[in-house]
């Protein structure tokens, strides 16, 4: 086999992996375990730590969107649904702490 052989076999390859690979399209999350006795908020956040910017207080019941698969320390990045339906991804977009959103699904 030649040398320019082994290459297009090697770029075949590439591409016919590359071409299996999804695009991540979020899953759907809600707020849950707010102490309605205290802040009974989440906030949402300029980035993933408590020292950031509070963007929005979302209180109980709010929809958003995971831009990731998996947390960040904690941390989840996310853009916020108008309703349960609102899959245009156009709401507000930041970081909400992990401990308090549900998989919406389950």
């Amino acid at each position: 086999m030649s040398g320019s052989s082994n290459i297009a076999l090697i770029a075949a390859a590439a591409i016919g992996l590359a071409s299996g690979v999804q695009a991540y399209d979020g899953e759907q999350y809600v707020t849950c375990g707010l102490d309605p006795n205290g802040d009974n908020f989440l906030a949402l956040r300029a980035c993933g730590s408590s020292k950031c910017e509070m963007l929005l207080k979302l209180g109980p019941g709010t929809f958003m969107i995971s831009l990731e698969p998996v947390g960040t320390k904690g941390w989840r990045e996310v853009i916020v649904q108008s309703d349960v339906m609102d899959w245009s991804y156009e709401g507000p977009k930041g970081w909400v702490y992990e401990k308090y959103i549900c998989s919406a699904t389950s």
